[in-house]
C-alpha cells in the first residue's frame, strides 16, 4: 500500500478523516491550515509533525505516514493548539483520536517508553481506581527496561512524602474495574 493512499479500511469509516470523526465527533476537514495550532505548540521543536501537519495528513488520508510517526505520541495534550484554533477544530482531541487508532493497530510508531508508561498507568487505575505512584514507577521500569534510570531521585522523593509504598483504593475501585472489563469485552467484539 502506498504512503500516498494508505487508507484501506479504518475503524469507523472508509477514510482516516471519517474514522477520526467517528471516534471524536469532530470534523478534521474544518481545518484550513492556518498554522496557529503549531505556532503555539510547546512540542513543535521536538516533533517531525506539528499539529497542522497531523490535520493535513488526516485530510489527505495518509494513515501509514501519520500512524507510524512518533510525533503523535509526543503531544502533551496541553490543548494550546485547540485554544488557538480560530475554527474550533480541537486538534488536541483529534490527536488523541489518532493515537487511539494507532494503538488499536499495534502502535508500531509508539516509542517503547510510551507503551510502557501507558500500560503501567492503566494497570494502576484498573487495580486501585486511582494512580498509585510507586506501582506506576515499578511497572514502567520493568516494562521499559530502564530499571536504574533516575534511581538517585528516589530517596529525595521518599523523604518528601512524594512516593508511598502502600496503595489506597478509591471507594468505587470495583466499579472502575468493571468499566475496564466492559471496554475489554467491547474491544473483543470488534
Amino acid at each position: 500500500m502506498s504512503d500516498s493512499h494508505a487508507s484501506g479500511h479504518h475503524p469507523g469509516g472508509n477514510t482516516l478523516a471519517s474514522a477520526i470523526q467517528a471516534l471524536t465527533g469532530l470534523n478534521p476537514a474544518r481545518c484550513y491550515q492556518c498554522g496557529k495550532c503549531s505556532g503555539g505548540c510547546p512540542m513543535a521543536a521536538e516533533t517531525t509533525l506539528r499539529p497542522h501537519d497531523v490535520m493535513r495528513l488526516i485530510n489527505l488520508d495518509r494513515a501509514e505516514r501519520l500512524l507510524g510517526d512518533p510525533s503523535i505520541w509526543l503531544c502533551l495534550t496541553c490543548e494550546t493548539c485547540s485554544a488557538r484554533c480560530p475554527n474550533e477544530v480541537e486538534p488536541a482531541r483529534i490527536i488523541d483520536g489518532v493515537r487511539e487508532l494507532a494503538w488499536k493497530q499495534g502502535a508500531q510508531g509508539a516509542p517503547r517508553e510510551v507503551k510502557a508508561f501507558h500500560s503501567a498507568f492503566l494497570t494502576q487505575i484498573r487495580k486501585h481506581g486511582r494512580l498509585f505512584e510507586f506501582g506506576l514507577i515499578l511497572g514502567y521500569k520493568f516494562r521499559s527496561g530502564h530499571l536504574f534510570q533516575d534511581v538517585a531521585t528516589a530517596p529525595g522523593m521518599l523523604s518528601r512524602g512524594k512516593l508511598g509504598f502502600a496503595p489506597s483504593n478509591i471507594t468505587g475501585a470495583g466499579e472502575v474495574r468493571a468499566i475496564f472489563e466492559r471496554c475489554a469485552a467491547e474491544e473483543g467484539k470488534a
